[in-house]
């Protein structure tokens, strides 16, 4: 099992999660967090509003223009609570689509 919490998003839809990542954000399950209905609104769902624009950033420039990065990002735990956290965001390109791979701790 990983030590940090990870998730590849390439859309709403198409998303998952490590177990690590659920239990982060206060979640039972990986399967429990997809769950959640963020209507197109991902950021707002899951970020606090600091870091939304933050991530938001980071995953254009790693989908346009294949840069990873590594950024620090305060996540909305399902709680109401917040949690600080350092995020390494890679680009990966499989099958015809770009998604972010997103390293969590």
């Amino acid at each position: 099992m990983s030590d940090q919490g990870i998730y590849a998003f390439l859309d709403d839809d198409c998303r998952v999660c490590n177990s690590k990542f659920a239990k982060m954000l206060g979640y039972d399950s990986p399967e429990e967090w997809f769950k959640v209905n963020v209507k197109g609104a991902f950021p707002s769902v899951f970020l606090a509003n600091k870091s939304q624009q933050t991530l938001v950033n980071a995953y254009q420039r790693a989908i346009e223009k294949g840069v990873g990065s590594t950024i620090e990002v305060t996540w909305k735990k399902k709680s109401g609570g917040d949690v600080d956290t350092t995020v390494i965001l890679v680009p990966v390109a499989y099958q015809g689509h770009t998604f972010a791979l997103h390293f969590v701790s």
